[in-house]
């Protein structure tokens, strides 16, 4: 048996290059380590759609039979060998389909939430300066950073929550004046 034959299973015929040297040609195999680290990527999205609600999970626009599969998934106990062969199974047709669409509304998500957590401590930020200043320099500062906001109605909830804070009453005023200001951060 010739190198040629090995090279090329022995029914083809050999090819050379412009100086007269043979070519070899070998077959090239996926890389186990980059099949494996996809695959745990994947597995790792499913994971993660396993914690969305139905609604967001809805909005993935995945095949019905893997959100079927994931909200069965939802149901089982983390610990059980059953989760873990669902979880496999997703993880098999999520690598069948074309993923970026799920991936980039998941992106959304995280980044929505990112989001919210910011305007709610911004909104926090603002509720506490305007209770504990007495004085127009706070509102004064909200005002010109948010033009739209109502100045008469900032003032009275203003006021309002002081005064339950002064008296140590529930906080009910301040629970409106931070949502006031949670409209107007999201705006």
């Amino acid at each position: 048996m010739k190198n040629s034959d090995i090279a090329y299973g022995g029914d083809q015929e050999p090819e050379y290059d412009e100086n007269g040297d043979l070519i070899e040609y070998y077959a090239i195999r996926p890389n186990k380590t980059q099949i494996k680290k996809e695959i745990a990527e994947v597995a790792s999205l499913a994971e993660e759609l396993t914690h969305l609600t139905e609604s967001q999970l809805t909005m993935m626009r995945m095949p019905e039979k893997i959100e079927n599969a994931i909200l069965s998934a939802k149901k089982m106990p983390a610990t059980k060998p059953a989760r873990k062969r669902q979880l496999k199974f997703i993880t098999a047709r999520l690598r069948e389909i074309d993923m970026d669409l799920i991936l980039e509304n998941i992106n959304r998500l995280k980044t929505k939430s990112a989001h919210g957590v910011r305007e709610h401590h911004q909104a926090e930020q603002w509720r506490d300066k305007l209770i504990e200043n007495h004085g127009n320099d706070v509102l004064t500062e909200l005002l010109n950073q948010f033009p739209k906001a109502d100045h008469q109605h900032l003032r009275q909830l203003q006021r309002n929550a002081q005064k339950e804070a002064k008296e140590e009453k529930p906080p009910k005023s301040s629970r409106i004046l931070y949502k006031y200001l949670k409209e107007l951060v999201t705006e």
